[in-house]
């Protein structure tokens, strides 16, 4: 293959997979604005997730340890990256008292 041919074909993938997150982003956009309600459903979720995040950030610590030092981490960048995984933590413990109270509730049901 040509080296022409080569090049085309990335640009012509990084066009493609921009129209797909663009498709993404506004399509559900449109439907929401077509029924309300789910758009305020949205809006609560998003907020309830801003709020473990925050539970998250403030819990992580901000201790630089040396590694991170040397490769540039600031603390504020320690502290995102430590609130992100706590949030995680936070949500896969959600998920996993959802799972059991899900099939508690379905076996007694």
């Amino acid at each position: 293959m040509s080296e022409g041919f080569i090049e085309f074909a990335i640009y012509l993938t990084y066009i493609l997979v921009v129209i797909a997150a663009l498709a993404v982003i506004i399509l559900p956009l449109i439907n929401a604005f077509n029924d309300l309600s789910s758009l305020v459903k949205v809006g609560i979720g998003v907020g309830v997730l801003l709020v473990i995040f925050g539970i998250g950030y403030a819990l992580s610590g901000s201790e630089l340890i040396d590694a991170a030092v040397k490769q540039g981490v600031t603390t504020g960048q320690f502290k995102f990256v430590g609130g992100a995984i706590t949030a995680m933590y936070i949500l896969i413990f959600a998920a996993i008292i959802g799972i059991i109270f899900t099939e508690v509730n379905k076996t007694l049901k």
